[in-house]
């Protein structure tokens, strides 16, 4: 295959990498809002339900989507909840308004039923634990983690033997509170008043479980005012008694811009580099050794800008809230997301896709109907199953193109991860919408062989999507043509493509 002047390139070397992955990078996210939890995850009496009122089809696909990490139950739906009204006989559990969304809340499904969600994902799936910084405090985390994981002989874990789970739940990973400094945020705090609660909770949940890993909240946005002073207030407090510090952040087409919408990833480099590097300067501050790592728990392509398509009146119970509908653009968008996350694997230790199902999630369901993937299930699930291994260190060289947010932006956008095995997975997005990209890979040292196969996302309708009546109307492609000759790998990127490129 002959490559003309139009291609990207870059080399691969086992002793140039980035870190290792690590497994929780794959997180999702279980928030109560909309119709996440009941008639997603969980709806009794579905036909596909199991004896706890788990969608089996949801289930089925969750495992396919190699989900790790589940955050729960929010969001800014925690500023408000009270832990304690999800536990227990559900005839008992009382129904609450949720401030954050303006919904009621049954709480039929909490706790217990979350803990078995997860074991019925599978043992990679990890319990991630938010608790109410907002109109809560030290105090209700403390009751959680000892009802949660405390083995019994006390007042909470025996009430949790008495509700039905003899076990302790064994949760490691915590989250103090979610998105503190936004005006959004029921009790929002200012940076010094969440440090010091932040400080003072991380200290008392020691206290009770030495060994739990805790998150502080940093920005909830990188173009908020306080972004970076937040972060160095927060973490002067917090730097010795947190192991990570959350990120959030989601990205949309805004009026028609649809190029600087396909570099969105640039954003979110730029966002990773710039919290590494006020944790980094926190660190030399304080003379500490310690190093710490990102939790980036709420991630996406969200189109907040748009109405919601189904109206809803005040205070209804699971209504269809941030139901979008996800196109092949916004597919590439994900990926390149995707591939920004595995480039900051050396600092990235937690990541949460936002959220799981029916809420801007890669699984969607109907009521008492069937559930069907979104077109961003598929990038996830790759990397999510060929992600696992070391990063590469991967610096393309590439034709660029123009665009207003963020100036000349190239057209590729890749990573590469070695497996134990010796085998590589290239992920590369190729940006341009019109034209195919040449891609050229000289690979030195890593013993390869062979192509072990190049699957694409790509469609000649850049707005095609899977819907209840089309459900699989995009799933990838498999791509003839690459070849690996001479320790030079050479594909062909479809125009506005996702791909995966597999050697071995």
């Amino acid at each position: 295959m002959s490559l003309p002047e139009h291609t990207a390139r870059f080399t691969l070397d086992p002793d140039f990498t980035v870190g290792p992955v690590d497994p929780r990078l794959f997180g999702s996210f279980v928030e109560h809002l909309g119709r996440c939890v009941y008639t997603g995850v969980y709806e009794p009496g579905h036909p596909a339900a199991d004896a706890e009122g788990l969608r089996t089809d949801v289930l089925d696909l969750v495992r396919e989507l190699g989900v790790t990490a589940v955050r729960y139950p929010g969001g800014n739906f925690v500023s408000g909840y009270r832990w304690e009204d999800g536990v227990g006989p559900v005839a008992d559990r009382p129904r609450r308004l949720d401030p954050a969304w303006r919904t009621t809340e049954s709480n039929r499904f909490g706790l217990s039923e979350f803990m078995g969600f997860l074991r019925k994902i599978g043992p990679q799936a990890e319990p991630m634990m938010a608790v109410n910084l907002g109109t809560r405090g030290i105090t209700e985390a403390m009751e959680l983690v000892e009802y949660a994981n405390h083995p019994g002989g006390t007042a909470l874990s025996g009430l949790r033997v008495a509700h039905g789970d003899k076990e302790p739940f064994g949760i490691r990973l915590w989250c103090l509170g979610n998105e503190m400094d936004g005006t959004w945020q029921t009790g929002q705090k200012t940076a010094e008043e969440y440090g010091r609660l932040a400080a003072q909770t991380a200290r008392a949940l020691r206290q009770i479980d030495p060994g739990l890993e805790l998150v502080a909240c940093g920005s909830s946005a990188r173009d908020l005012p306080t972004f970076a002073a937040w972060e160095a207030t927060v973490l002067a407090e917090t730097y010795e008694v947190v192991d990570h510090v959350s990120l959030h952040a989601y990205y949309e087409e805004v009026d028609g811009d649809r190029d600087s919408f396909l570099a969105s990833a640039v954003h979110m480099e730029a966002f990773i580099e710039e919290v590494v590097a006020t944790c980094d300067h926190v660190a030399a501050r304080l003379k500490s050794g310690k190093r710490l790592t990102l939790s980036f728990d709420e991630w996406n392509v969200w189109y907040q800008r748009r109405p919601n398509p189904h109206p809803f009146e005040d205070w209804q119970e699971a209504p269809r809230l941030l139901e979008d509908v996800y196109t092949v653009t916004d597919a590439v968008v994900f990926g390149s997301l995707l591939i920004t996350l595995l480039r900051h694997a050396d600092r990235i230790a937690v990541a949460c896709l936002a959220q799981l199902v029916n809420v801007i999630a890669p699984i969607m369901t109907e009521p008492g109907g069937p559930a069907w993937r979104q077109t961003t299930f598929y990038p996830f699930a790759q990397a999510a199953r060929h992600g696992r291994g070391t990063v590469l260190d991967v610096r393309p060289v590439s034709p660029a193109y123009r665009t207003e947010k963020y100036g000349e932006v190239p057209l590729l956008h890749a990573t590469a991860v070695r497996a134990e095995d010796g085998s590589v997975t290239v992920f590369a997005v190729n940006r341009d919408r019109e034209r195919s990209l040449p891609l050229e890979v000289a690979l030195r040292g890593c013993g390869l062989t062979r192509v072990v196969g190049h699957s694409a996302l790509a469609d000649a309708d850049p707005e095609a999507c899977n819907t209840l009546a089309e459900p699989e109307r995009v799933v990838p492609h498999e791509v003839a043509g690459a070849e690996l000759s001479d320790g030079v790998l050479k594909a062909v990127l479809e125009p506005l493509s996702w791909n995966v490129v597999r050697l071995a």
